[in-house]
């Protein structure tokens, strides 16, 4: 069966105080995290991100609030999210492991996949994170569970991978850690010193 991301999805698992997995103050946190790695290994203001599984587009609107002239591109496979919210939130139509054919302009800055990574297939997984390494400019925030978590919320179509197995994924795109979510590919490991790395 395929999941729905419709309207009642998002009431559920994004509004709704008794079954939301993180308010709106959780999501400010990371994005002021990833912004943080971002401008940290950039040496400057983050000037453009790309927001893969966008959902309605909470790190749209809080980038816009902290950075307002920063250029931001949302992607999400939900009919719903781009029809109520493509133009005004500058999502597009789409999946990850289709990233390299939706005409996005990139690089990027900062690419989000957030909460994401651990619903989709192992091939998919694999093309979606080589399209994410082409796409990015700097570091990406690629937020991921395993079977290792004590996880709660949406459970429907989670793929249990080992940490291990996200790690060597992780590795074969070409990307390293190097902080919470946060991953660097490894054209890009002139941007760190050695005790900066993780590996």
């Amino acid at each position: 069966m395929t999941k729905r991301y419709d309207q009642a999805y998002f009431d559920k698992w994004y509004r709704d105080p008794r079954s939301r997995m993180w308010a709106r103050a959780d999501v400010e946190r990371k994005v002021r995290m990833a912004l943080g790695v971002a401008e940290y290994l950039l040496d400057r203001p983050v000037r453009s991100v790309l927001d893969v599984g966008a959902g309605e587009g909470p790190w749209q609107r809080i980038l816009k609030r902290l950075r307002p002239k920063c250029r931001y591109q949302g992607v999400d496979d939900s009919a719903y999210v781009v029809e109520r919210f493509g133009r005004r939130r500058h999502i597009k139509r789409g999946r990850i492991e289709q990233l390299g054919s939706l005409g996005l302009r990139g690089p990027f800055d900062l690419v989000v996949c957030c909460d994401v990574l651990h619903y989709v297939t192992t091939d998919e997984l694999r093309r979606g994170l080589k399209a994410l390494a082409d796409l990015a400019r700097g570091p990406a925030y690629l937020e991921a569970y395993t079977s290792a978590d004590d996880v709660a919320g949406d459970d429907a179509h989670f793929q249990r991978r080992s940490p291990f197995a996200y790690r060597r994924l992780f590795h074969a795109a070409g990307f390293f850690q190097v902080g919470p979510h946060c991953y660097l590919h490894k054209r890009m490991g002139q941007m760190l010193v050695a005790l900066e790395r993780t590996r």
